[in-house]
């Protein structure tokens, strides 16, 4: 099916209550246990990649454009709607060449930039992409990241609502990526979600709000958050600790003389990345019942056939 605008499914999740996943993926076997998931669940989705962790240079050298086309082959066979999105490219001209290469959602990482310098940038993209019919993601506040030693604030600081407000107006993003207690990559707690800054930034902005630090954002806060206009989580970290868990069981259960062309590429039950794709799969199944997207394609179906 074709690519779903994103302001299209982040209205619909808004107006009827819920909010979609972006699971983000970093090969084909990653993309495909979102895809599954998704069309297990019957929810509409959010598919793509993140530039974050990736090498630039194998990104400048070709990636961009690769990571397009696989995205844009399993999105144009999925069952389900699907959005695909270039998280968080390193620099403008990356992103402008993600609209290039098929995606049609596409977000600058701008986290650590002056919020001047990131307006300017941001409503460059912005100019290009939505004559492009491509959607925007925008960035303001910058979430602290959990490392090996505790969790850094450092360059942390909290989304100011009426900056908020402002950058919005002034870039004409589709969407806002806002930081409330949200914390990136952490794995053994929950974070602290201040939810009357986030109700505060809601009064302020009429665009569907979207959380980064998806992993450690807590349940408990998860139906608060999408009532005061989050429509979008991002969660990566404990997808690909999920699949790595997956892969490093499986390997570690091979005995002698290994067959490896039906544990490697075969695709079968036998296949380890199948194995770590599957337990990926079940988590991401998971979270789509989390954020109350289950179902929710049943009844776009029957929207369009009543149209």
């Amino acid at each position: 099916m074709p690519l779903v605008p994103l302001q299209r499914i982040l209205g619909s999740a808004r107006s009827d209550g819920y909010a979609l996943g972006y699971f983000e993926a970093w090969d084909t076997c990653s993309l495909e246990a979102v895809l599954t998931a998704a069309e297990e669940e019957s929810a509409p989705v959010i598919l793509g990649f993140g530039a974050m962790m990736v090498d630039g240079t194998w990104l400048d050298g070709g990636g961009i454009e690769i990571l397009g086309a696989i995205g844009r082959s399993y999105a144009e066979r999925s069952s389900v709607d699907v959005a695909l999105i270039f998280n968080e490219a390193h620099t403008l001209d990356q992103a402008l060449r993600g609209i290039d290469a098929g995606f049609n959602a596409v977000m600058i990482d701008t986290h650590s930039w002056r919020t001047e310098d990131a307006i300017v940038a941001v409503r460059e993209l912005c100019r290009a992409a939505h004559q492009s019919g491509v959607a925007v993601e925008g960035e303001l506040g910058s979430p602290a990241e959990a490392t090996a030693s505790g969790v850094d604030h450092s360059h942390a600081s909290l989304t100011d609502p009426d900056e908020a407000a402002r950058f919005v107006e002034e870039t004409g993003v589709d969407c806002l990526a806002v930081s409330v207690g949200n914390v990136h990559i952490m794995m053994d707690q929950e974070a602290s979600i201040d939810l009357e800054r986030l109700r505060s930034i809601h009064e302020r902005v009429d665009v569907p709000l979207v959380i980064h630090g998806g992993t450690s954002f807590p349940r408990a806060a998860v139906a608060p958050a999408i009532a005061l206009g989050v429509a979008k989580f991002n969660v990566g970290t404990v997808l690909k600790h999920v699949f790595w868990d997956g892969l490093e069981s499986s390997v570690r259960s091979v005995g002698a003389n290994p067959d490896v062309h039906q544990l490697l590429g075969s695709h079968k039950q036998s296949d380890v990345m199948r194995i770590a794709q599957q337990r990926m799969t079940t988590k991401v199944r998971s979270l789509i019942r989390q954020y109350g997207g289950s179902g929710r394609q049943v009844m776009v179906a029957a929207e369009l056939s009543a149209r």
